[in-house]
């Protein structure tokens, strides 16, 4: 079975400067990625004053549950919570979605951050799905990731099938080995060198070797940093792509990363 596997941090659905809402523009440019699983971060459960402000342009459910329409399931995660609202991370999925569990990884008061942990039945097999959203100060994403492979590892069998997908905010690309040695998780443009796979690399000249890079997906007017991750064990990756196109532009302040799988 070929798998659409795509992750997108959506800024709460509003616009980057002046709040303006955006979600309505979101909904129809996922329906029309069609994506199987969609891992999504900064996704507002709640927001009364935005609800009030803009009552028309502004869905009556939580984001998570206005995206994922009739056509997916959805998980949610609820981590930043204030007086008027709340925001997490969330998963939607066309395959059934038969456990759920949120943990909260924040490293300090300003910054709330948690581990969304799903488990799909995809063909009678469990499929373990994590949604990230990691910290801005690189000591906090050091704890996080343990954290991280501490949830894979009390969660998931060894050889399960997993997806760890998410704002990782690892622009100096400090987390992928670590993730990998203990997860044995690939990057998907690790896995496979597609175009925008080998604009993200580079040879180093001491030793003649391909050093992989993760893709540039922020700021989405003009991506320079490598924040969005997709790491995949039990799986094949037919294509990955950044989708840079100039509608996706407007809607958020990050790309999106859009996969095709295939369980191995």
């Amino acid at each position: 079975m070929r798998i659409r596997v795509a992750t997108y941090n959506i800024h709460k659905g509003v616009t980057s400067f002046g709040g303006m809402p955006r979600i309505h523009a979101i909904k129809q440019a996922l329906t029309e990625l069609d994506a199987d699983i969609m891992f999504l971060q900064e996704v507002q459960g709640r927001h009364d004053k935005k609800a009030i402000q803009y009552a028309a342009h502004w869905p009556a459910v939580g984001q998570h549950e206005f995206l994922a329409g009739e056509s997916h399931y959805a998980a949610y995660g609820m981590n930043a919570v204030y007086k008027y609202g709340h925001h997490g991370n969330a998963l939607l999925s066309r395959f059934s979605i038969i456990e759920t569990n949120n943990s909260d990884i924040s490293d300090h008061a300003y910054e709330s951050r948690g581990i969304l942990h799903c488990i799909l039945n995809i063909d009678n097999t469990p499929i373990h799905c994590y949604v990230v959203h990691l910290g801005l100060l690189a000591t906090g994403r050091q704890r996080q990731a343990a954290a991280l492979v501490e949830a894979v590892r009390s969660s998931s069998a060894p050889d399960a099938p997993i997806i760890i997908a998410g704002d990782f905010n690892d622009w100096e690309n400090k987390l992928g080995s670590y993730l990998s040695e203990r997860l044995g998780v690939k990057e998907v443009f690790e896995s496979q060198l597609t175009p925008a796979g080998w604009f993200a690399n580079w040879r180093r000249p001491e030793d003649g070797k391909l050093r992989v890079y993760p893709a540039r997906t922020f700021p989405a007017l003009l991506p320079w940093l490598r924040l969005d991750r997709i790491y995949l064990r039990g799986f094949k990756v037919d294509t990955a792509e950044v989708l840079r196109d100039r509608e996706w532009r407007k809607l958020s302040d990050h790309s999106p990363i859009l996969t095709m799988l295939e369980l191995e």
